[in-house]
């Protein structure tokens, strides 16, 4: 094997990772990397440097807990063999890179844009002239759904094709903001700058995309945190877990029309949120975790009101949800509907809940643990990929993020945080770290140049892995049962629009 292999968060010299001919680089993915059952693509993508699109790819292996690094030059407007045409899983990286650079993947079976970035290649290209699939048929028709949501959503729109309510596919195209966020990484050179920009990723994680961030600067600094922090900031994820699955199954019910679903975990959702408000002054925990501190610190009053709130709370969750799953209206809606079966999730590559739903054991707290040293944690499986799988993992998984937070209170109490003074960025250094969020798998990575400053930050929201899933897992089913299924994947619009 010639990549370099790093842990989690670990940091390297970015002159390390090893540089191979394009055909070596990728005989070295697909019949190295990639031959172990457990290894999954993180990261790929294009890097301009020296006036050559340097391609970087990270490959986790979660048996062996590790992250193999490689990566090869190739010249700007480079036509190449693609990853994609043998390893499904791939088709989202190569095409965000051709579309950024210009690279043409000769075999890739769909070199479609991703999100017409401001910054793309092509600037000409546009929405209004997207290469949407379409069939000829006097027997089929289409229907268009966005780019303005019914519901109170980010853009995003959704071509069908049916035959009747029957959905024989679905596109989804994505990339109507613009955001820029990783071009305003480099721009903005205030660490709270940046901070506030990593918690404003994706609305709905804003946890995970801040802790992401803050391991990855502690990372790339040689600073070191307190165990205690650690504690703090797994506390915060698994209490973002809770309530970002318990809104999920509301609106679930909302799409099932079961009122009484809706409005109870509806209403069990808010003292959830509102213990962010009480601890950190923000219901979506926004402000609280900065790299080498918290900024408001769990103390045994905040470890005491948790408890307060979650004793409250557990009884009526699993009361109505013990409704919920015993309905036979809503069992109808649920079961054997939006399937995607284990090996379609391993060929696209899908990670989070929605995989753990399908049979695959894929879960960054499992394979990747950063902060789980005191605990051991089992993932929660399900085999049937259906609605209902995703729906019993959001319960069984809130019960395990209470017992965990039940587990690190015990640990932590009345123990100070304190600041970590952080050192300067190295230079010259690559780090990539993992972190799983609660829709799944969450990456970022940064680069440094020589002076320490940094010169690429590269952000993967899951949801970049899943959107495939969700158009797949509609197919053969009414159009009526699209919104239960979009809802049980609850991917991210603006995650996916950097």
């Amino acid at each position: 094997m010639q990549a370099i292999t790093i842990k989690n968060y670990q940091r390297v010299p970015f002159d390390s990772i090893p540089v191979l001919p394009y055909d070596l680089f990728m005989t070295e993915i697909l019949e190295e990397l990639m031959q172990h059952e457990s290894a999954h693509c993180i990261q790929y993508f294009g890097y301009e440097h020296e006036k050559l699109i340097h391609l970087i790819c990270c490959i986790a292996n979660d048996a062996t807990q590790s992250i193999a690094i490689v990566s090869s030059k190739v010249a700007p407007l480079s036509s190449l063999a693609s990853l994609t045409a043998q390893r499904l899983e791939f088709h989202i990286f190569e095409r965000e890179i051709h579309e950024q650079f210009g690279i043409h993947f000769k075999d890739h079976p769909w070199l479609k844009p991703v999100r017409y970035a401001f910054n793309r290649h092509q600037p000409q290209d546009s929405i209004a002239n997207y290469p949407f699939y379409e069939a000829e048929s006097e027997e089929f028709h289409e229907v268009g759904v966005g780019p303005i949501h019914a519901g109170i959503i980010e853009p995003g729109h959704f071509r069908f094709i049916c035959n009747g309510e029957q959905i024989l596919h679905l596109e989804i195209q994505l990339g109507y903001q613009h955001r820029g966020v990783e071009s305003l990484f480099l721009n903005k050179k205030s660490l709270l700058q940046r901070s506030v920009l990593a918690e404003n990723i994706a609305g709905d994680t804003v946890i995970g995309h801040a802790s992401t961030f803050a391991r990855v600067w502690e990372s790339i600094s040689d600073t070191e945190i307190s165990p205690f922090i650690q504690h703090e900031r797994t506390i915060a994820l698994e209490h973002e877990r809770i309530a970002i699955h318990t809104g999920d199954l509301s609106a679930m019910c909302t799409d099932l029309a079961y009122q009484l679903g809706s409005a109870v975990f509806g209403r069990l959702r808010t003292p959830i949120i509102n213990f962010f408000q009480e601890w950190a002054g923000n219901r979506f925990a926004k402000g609280l975790i900065r790299p080498g501190k918290t900024n408001f610190p769990f103390t045994t009053q905040t470890a005491e009101r948790w408890i307060q709130v979650i004793e409250a709370f557990e009884p009526d969750f699993l009361e109505m949800y013990d409704k919920l799953s015993d309905l036979p209206s809503a069992l109808s809606r649920m079961e054997k509907t939006g399937i995607v079966n284990l090996t379609t999730a391993k060929t696209i590559g899908m990670v989070g809940m929605s995989a753990r739903a399908s049979g695959l054991k894929r879960d960054v707290r499992y394979s990747h643990p950063e902060g789980w040293s005191s605990l051991i944690h089992q993932p929660i499986i399900k085999k049937h990929g259906d609605v209902f799988s995703r729906v019993q993992i959001r319960k069984e998984e809130v019960v395990q993020s209470i017992d965990y937070i039940r587990q690190f209170i015990d640990q932590i109490q009345d123990v100070p945080s304190g600041n970590i003074p952080l050192n300067d960025p190295q230079p010259n250094s690559f780090v990539v770290g993992l972190t799983e969020g609660w829709r799944g798998e969450i990456s970022h990575c940064a680069i440094t140049d020589e002076q320490g400053e940094l010169s690429l930050y590269k952000i993967k929201d899951p949801s970049v892995h899943n959107w495939l899933a969700l158009a797949l897992a509609v197919r053969n089913n009414e159009i009526s049962d699209f919104p239960i299924c979009n809802k049980s994947f609850d991917l991210s619009y603006c995650g996916h629009d950097l």
